[in-house]
């Protein structure tokens, strides 16, 4: 059953409040040509039936592909081809190259994509492969919009995959993984983090002693692990998945006809997971061995029970409803109370089931619910305004709100890739190591509970963040090639000339703009209704822009914008953007 859906047109709160958690930001204009649609009219056009390939991954020391091929320049070091896939899937969030009414729906896809990556983790240094890694993230983008494509395109069948996929195999030691000597990594974490989870955070559960995890025991782990023996890394990407048409799957140890590290017994799990034996389909040994067919056919087995299993109090499969907790966090909030998890959790849980697992549908329903834009009303609730942006979400997100230029990924890659190889160390700066999280649960926000989205702030990250914008809107003009903010052209072209040549109206305008609480906004603290932005931020924004030099700075501010707009403009705007972009209220959306 969907989520009771929003009516009515979205109008600029609730179209900017989709567009940013939905994808990694849109424009002003974009914002606006969405207020006027419905919810089902913006997700309409928000997950189009196709969308371009992204450009082809090039080595930019010789314009040539290597992934594919597997062939690289003399002396190239790998670790330098890992850095340039990075800034490729930066290219991507940024829509680098895509046309521009195809840009925000290719943004939301990489979103999405990006999700997956924090759902099924990587570890750069621990895989250390980019072939590794661009065939993974290309494998998650040809599972993001997965709603029009074949039924064997969904989250169950990408968690097959993921099982025997050559970065996930060096990740969790799954390539150790051998018959007699069990490593039994990937399979802990493929309960715990991937699939079935631990139940609800947060709540106390009844379990009978240290092996019970609630939804699985250590045996079920145990057995698992027996289960996805017999894999190997396979450094010649031989291997092409004919769903995907993609490169990147593991070998099997000795050969497709004799599975030789693979553990051939029988499997039996525990009550929690009903008891279930898994027993090698006979058809597919070779006399009394294991083969790759019969090896995979186990994997299917265990991943398809697992999607079925366990059903506790609600006759809900557990993987679908922490599937769909963590598309929850991600996209909404992180708190989930058990009456939600009973409610909105279930009913997505629903969704995703009803749909074959796919997880567009699970998207597509919450993003058109009234309850993903519940706050955006003016009710104070902590779906709305309240998620700390990642580092990626500002620098991405700001970066696309501005339209900042970046060199020509095409015709340029060299220089595009010396640009975002400084925007990477600037989000480590601010505290994400892109593609390096501390741990194989990946980045502590989108999991540690109860910290989640806190963890990106400390008083140093917080300090970089604001560096960070100063960095794009200087106090003096910069004569260089570093993109800046161009303050005057940004309220010529999105705020209406009545509107910016009034000083109050044009701190509330652009507040509007570029907060995400930004109801009944007034300088009066009688009058405030303290929903959001306070009286005391408003005028705070409006001394920052105007400063104290005028005897009438409203009135100085009304004549130098309607008349020669000289540098005391410029370095008025400069001031009044610093101060909302420095704001902690930026920070969040």
């Amino acid at each position: 059953m969907p989520l009771p859906a929003l009516s009515g047109p979205l109008g600029y709160k609730r179209a900017a409040h989709l567009l940013h958690r939905a994808s990694f930001g849109p424009t002003q204009q974009q914002i606006t040509a969405f207020a006027g649609l419905t919810a089902a009219q913006a997700v309409a056009q928000l997950f189009p039936a196709s969308l371009p390939d992204p450009l082809p991954l090039v080595d930019p020391e010789n314009n040539q592909e290597w992934v594919e091929s597997g062939v690289t320049a003399p002396d190239r070091r790998d670790s330098d081809l890992q850095e340039i896939f990075k800034g490729w899937f930066l290219a991507q969030m940024l829509s680098a190259g895509v046309p521009a009414n195809q840009s925000l729906a290719y943004s939301v896809r990489e979103k999405v994509v990006f999700f997956l990556h924090t759902l099924f983790t990587a570890i750069q240094t621990k895989i250390d492969s980019s072939r590794a890694l661009y065939f993974q993230n290309q494998l998650f983008r040809q599972f993001a919009f997965d709603r029009t494509k074949p039924a064997a395109f969904n989250l169950r069948e990408l968690t097959k995959k993921i099982c025997v996929d050559n970065a996930m195999l060096r990740l969790l030691d799954g390539n150790l993984n051998v018959r007699g000597g069990i490593q039994e990594n990937f399979a802990r974490e493929l309960f715990e983090l991937y699939s079935i989870g631990r139940g609800l955070e947060g709540t106390t559960k009844p379990v009978d002693g240290p092996s019970d995890y609630y939804v699985f025991r250590e045996l079920d782990v145990q057995q698992a692990a027996k289960v996805f023996t017999g894999w190997d890394f396979d450094p010649d990407f031989t291997f092409i998945d004919p769903d995907t048409q993609l490169r990147g799957r593991g070998r099997v140890r000795g050969s497709a006809t004799n599975a030789s590290a693979h553990d051939n017994d029988v499997k039996v799990f525990s009550d929690r997971l009903a008891g279930f034996t898994l027993t090698p389909d006979p058809l597919l040994l070779n006399g009394t061995n294991a083969t790759e067919e019969s090896a995979l056919d186990e994997i299917n087995q265990l991943i398809d029970h697992i999607y079925q299993q366990p059903q506790l109090d609600n006759g809900m499969p557990e993987a679908a409803k922490n599937i769909c907790r963590r598309v929850y966090r991600f996209f909404v909030y992180h708190d989930i109370p058990e009456s939600l998890d009973t409610t909105i959790i279930y009913q997505m849980a629903e969704t995703f089931r009803s749909n074959g697992f796919k997880l567009q549908p699970v998207l597509e329903d919450l993003f058109r619910s009234q309850h993903f834009y519940e706050a955006a009303g003016g009710n104070l609730d902590d779906n709305f305004g309240a998620i700390i942006k990642s580092p990626l979400d500002l620098l991405v997100g700001t970066y696309r709100f501005f339209t900042i230029p970046m060199p020509d990924l095409a015709t340029a890659p060299a220089t595009y890739y010396e640009r975002t190889g400084e925007l990477l160390q600037s989000i480590g700066y601010m505290g994400m190591n892109f593609y390096e999280p501390f741990d194989v649960a990946g980045y502590d926000a989108y999991h540690q509970f109860p910290i989640y989205h806190r963890s990106w702030i400390t008083t140093n990250y917080l300090a970089r963040r604001y560096d960070f914008i100063t960095s794009l809107i200087p106090q003096t003009s910069m004569g260089g090639a570093m993109p800046v903010i161009d303050a005057v052209a940004y309220v010529e072209n999105n705020v209406p000339p009545a509107l910016a040549a009034n000083a109050r109206n044009l701190v509330i305008e652009l507040a509007r703009q570029l907060l995400p609480q930004n109801d009944s906004l007034t300088y009066d603290t009688n009058a405030d209704d303290n929903a959001g932005l306070t009286a005391e931020r408003l005028n705070y924004f409006l001394n920052a822009f105007l400063g104290s030099l005028d005897p009438d700075p409203e009135a100085a501010w009304t004549t130098r914008w309607t008349g020669a707009r000289g540098e005391v403009v410029e370095n008025q705007l400069r001031n009044l953007f610093n101060a909302l972009l420095q704001s902690p209220e930026y920070q969040l959306f």
